[in-house]
């Protein structure tokens, strides 16, 4: 148990660095937009809640990115697709699940939430999302995948899946 809490922490902390740097450094480097998670993790938190005291907003980016995400994949995405198509190789699943997490964010979170244009009204910015969230979930999965951490679900969840 303790293995697998330093695993998760791990995979998310590596795959929050691999985001930030890709959408906040390397990107505006090559000449693309500039990712703002922090922005959009304001404007959802003053949405939902009317403000968004100080730091409140890179709090909710942090642990996004080093509990919740890494657990979607660890805990849904990474077992459905062990039950329901066993051979496919777990870069595929997290290549799908990096473009989940885009539509959550930027249409979920972003319109939905906090009344942004969907997807951000497919800008730069809207493509830069999309090649982040696919590296986070790509790192994060890797670094599961490397150190073991492959949650199975119960034969009977899983045959009743397929």
């Amino acid at each position: 148990m303790n293995r697998t809490i330093f695993t998760v922490l791990t995979a998310g902390a590596f795959a929050t660095i691999a985001f930030d740097t890709f959408g906040q450094a390397l990107s505006p480097l090559f000449g693309y937009a500039k990712l703002a998670p922090v922005g959009l993790a304001g404007a959802t938190l003053k949405s939902v809640f009317g403000a968004a005291p100080s730091g409140a907003a890179y709090l909710l980016h942090t642990l996004t990115g080093l509990i919740f995400y890494v657990i979607g994949y660890y805990a849904i995405a990474r077992p459905v697709q062990r039950a329901v198509l066993p051979q496919l190789h777990w870069g595929v699943t997290a290549v799908v699940y990096g473009i989940a997490l885009w539509a959550f964010a930027l249409y979920g979170m972003a319109h939905l939430v906090a009344g942004m244009k969907p997807f951000l009204g497919f800008t730069g910015i809207t493509w830069v999302a999309l090649w982040g969230h696919v590296v986070y979930a790509l790192v994060a999965a890797a670094t599961l995948e490397l150190r073991g951490e492959v949650l199975d679900l119960p034969q009977k969840r899983a045959a009743a899946l397929t």
